[in-house]
C-alpha cells in the first residue's frame, strides 16, 4: 500500500532522480511535473495526497502556482521548495497556508521528514498517544486507589482532563471508552471523598480555595493597578473547556498562574458566583445582606447584587480600587461593551461576568439544534471553542492586551451531562434544580445522595426550620415520580449543575499577561 501520492514540481525535474528514487523506496508515488500550469491542470485531474512545489520557475512562478492550486483546491497541502532566503517570499508562502518551507539544497531526509510531518501526522499521533495512554491508565488507575487529599483530587482531575483532550484527536473508540469508565469510577471516588470532607473545610484550617475564599487568596495578591487588571468570570466554564480556550488566548496572553479551587455545594450560580463577589458563604450573605440574598423559592433573580457585594468586599479588605462591573448576557451588550473598552482605561480593575456558556447549558435542555450540537464533552467542547473565537468576549481580551491590561480568567461552577435518573419527592416549595433539593419533608435513594440535614453545617440558609439539602452523585438527576417517564426523556443527556462531580466542583482560576 503506498504512503502516499505526491507531485513534484520542478522546472530542473531530472536533476532529482535520486531523491525520487530514494522516496519510491519508501513507498511514495511520485509523479513529475517540469511547470506550474501542468501542476494546476494535473492537480484538477488526479488525486494527490501532497505537492511539492519549486519557488523559482519561468512561466508561472511557485508562488503563482501555489495560489492556483490553493484557489481549486484549499485543503491539498503543499510543501514550497525554493533557492531563496528572501524574507517576502516565506512570508507569501505562509501566508498561502503552506505545509512546510523548504530551503535548497535539500537532502531526501529533510524531505522524507516533511512528508511524514504532514501525511502521517495524524497516524503517528494517534498511536503515540494511544501508547502513552495505555502506560498512564495503570497510574491513574493506582492513584486513584490512593487520593485522599483534595490536591491529589486536583491533579487527577487534570491527568483526566489532559488524556480525554489527547484522545478526542484520534479514532480509537476502545481508548475513549476506557478513558469514560475511569472518569466514572473518579466521580465516584470523588463523591464520597466530599461526603467525607466537605463539612470540615468550613470548620477547620485544612482546606482547599472555595468559592468565598478565591478573591482573597488567589485573585486580590495579583491584581495590578498600573495599568490594570481585567477579571473576567465566565458563567458555568468548566476545566476542560477553558483548556481549549487557552490556545486562542495565548496568541494575545502568556499564562503565569492556574489555580484550580473547589465551587461551594450547591454548584449554581446563586450560589457559588454570588460566594466569589462577596467573599461570604451563603448563610453569612443572608445574615449581613437579606436585602440582596434571595433562596430558591424567593421570586426574581438570584444575582442582582453582584456589584454590591463586591463593593462591600472590596471595602472590608481595605482595598481602595477603582472598579466597574459590567454583566453580559447578549450579544450585542458583548460588542458594545467592545466598541467602547477604552473607557475602562482609567480603572484599577475591570470585572465582567459573561454569561455564555451558563445559556448554552441551559438551552441544551431546550433547544433541539443545541441538543445536536452538543450531544457528548468533546461536541461541548468544540461548540464552545467555536462560540469563543467568534465571540465580542475574544474582542475585548484583545483589547484588554493592546491596553496593557492584566488578565485573569475564572468561572463559579462547572457542568455534567446527566445520564442516570433519581426519584425525590418533596413537597410543593422543593426547589426546581435538578442537581440538588432543598426544602422540607424530601423523600429519595440516601445512596445516591449527599444529604445535609442541618443546612448551618455547610454555611447554607434554611427555607424553613425543618428544611434539608440533598446533592446529587456523580451524573445523576433529579426526577419527580409523576410523570416520570416523559421528565427523564427530556432531561436525559442533558448538561446540569448544582451537585457533586469532579467537573462541577474543581474548576480553574487563570492569570495571564500581555504578550
Amino acid at each position: 500500500m503506498s504512503s502516499g501520492k505526491i507531485l513534484w514540481v520542478d522546472d530542473e525535474i531530472q536533476l532529482l532522480k535520486p531523491h525520487m528514487l530514494f522516496l519510491e523506496k519508501k513507498n511514495y508515488e511520485v509523479i513529475p511535473c517540469t511547470n506550474g500550469a501542468d501542476a494546476v491542470e494535473s492537480v484538477s485531474e488526479e488525486q494527490f495526497d501532497i505537492v511539492l512545489l519549486d519557488e523559482n520557475m519561468p512561466g508561472l512562478s511557485g508562488l503563482e502556482t501555489l495560489s492556483q492550486i490553493k484557489e481549486k483546491l484549499p485543503n491539498l497541502p503543499v510543501i514550497m521548495i525554493t533557492k531563496s532566503e528572501e524574507e517576502y517570499i516565506m512570508e507569501e508562502a505562509i501566508g498561502s497556508k503552506i505545509a512546510d518551507y523548504l530551503i535548497k539544497p535539500v537532502n531526501p531526509n529533510q524531505i522524507l521528514l516533511s512528508l511524514k510531518k504532514n501525511l502521517d501526522n495524524s497516524r503517528l499521533v494517534s498511536e503515540k498517544t494511544t501508547s502513552n495512554y495505555q502506560q498512564e491508565f495503570r497510574k491513574i488507575a493506582l492513584d486513584l486507589a490512593m487520593v485522599n487529599t483534595y490536591e491529589d483530587w486536583i491533579e487527577l482531575y487534570k491527568k483526566l482532563v489532559h488524556w480525554e483532550i489527547q484522545l478526542e484527536s484520534i479514532a480509537d473508540i476502545g481508548m475513549i471508552e476506557i478513558l469514560e469508565s475511569q472518569k466514572e469510577e473518579a466521580n465516584s471516588q470523588f463523591y464520597k471523598f466530599i461526603k467525607n470532607n466537605y463539612s470540615d473545610w468550613f470548620h477547620g484550617d485544612d482546606r482547599p480555595v472555595l468559592s468565598h475564599t478565591l478573591f482573597k487568596e488567589v485573585i486580590a495578591p495579583q491584581i495590578e493597578k498600573d495599568p490594570g487588571t481585567l477579571l473576567i468570570v465566565i458563567d458555568n466554564l468548566r476545566y476542560d473547556q477553558l483548556r481549549v480556550l487557552e490556545p486562542i488566548i495565548s496568541e494575545y496572553y502568556k499564562s503565569i498562574d492556574e489555580k484550580s479551587f473547589f465551587s461551594i455545594l450547591p454548584t449554581a450560580t446563586q450560589y457559588a458566583r454570588n460566594a466569589i463577589f462577596s467573599g461570604l458563604t451563603p448563610l453569612d450573605m443572608e445574615k449581613k445582606y437579606p436585602q440582596y440574598w434571595k433562596n430558591d423559592t424567593d421570586e426574581g433573580g438570584k444575582n442582582m447584587y453582584e456589584n454590591e457585594f463586591f463593593t462591600a468586599q472590596l471595602k472590608r479588605m481595605n482595598l481602595n480600587l477603582v472598579h466597574e462591573y459590567y454583566k453580559i448576557t447578549a450579544v450585542h451588550q458583548g460588542r458594545e461593551l467592545a466598541a467602547n473598552f477604552a473607557k475602562t482605561k482609567k480603572n484599577d480593575l475591570t470585572v465582567i461576568v459573561y454569561n455564555f456558556v451558563d445559556m448554552l447549558s441551559h438551552s441544551r435542555t431546550e433547544m433541539d439544534m443545541i441538543k445536536e450540537l452538543a450531544n457528548d464533552d468533546k461536541a461541548y467542547r468544540s461548540l464552545t471553542l467555536s462560540w469563543f473565537k467568534n465571540s465580542p468576549l475574544l474582542e475585548i481580551i484583545q483589547n484588554a492586551q493592546k491596553m496593557g491590561l492584566k488578565l485573569i480568567i475564572t468561572t463559579d461552577h462547572g457542568t455534567i451531562n446527566t445520564s442516570k435518573p433519581s426519584k425525590v419527592v418533596g413537597d410543593k416549595n422543593i426547589s426546581s434544580n435538578l442537581r440538588y433539593k432543598t426544602g422540607k419533608s424530601l423523600s429519595y435513594n440516601e445512596k445516591e445522595v449527599y444529604e445535609v440535614k442541618d443546612p448551618k453545617e455547610i454555611f447554607l440558609p434554611s427555607l424553613n426550620i425543618s428544611s434539608s439539602f440533598i446533592f446529587a452523585k456523580e451524573d445523576y438527576f433529579f426526577a419527580y415520580p409523576n410523570n416520570y417517564n416523559h421528565f427523564v426523556k427530556y432531561y436525559k443527556n442533558t448538561y446540569q449543575h448544582g451537585g457533586i462531580s469532579l467537573e462541577e466542583m474543581i474548576i480553574p482560576c487563570m492569570t495571564f499577561v500581555p504578550k
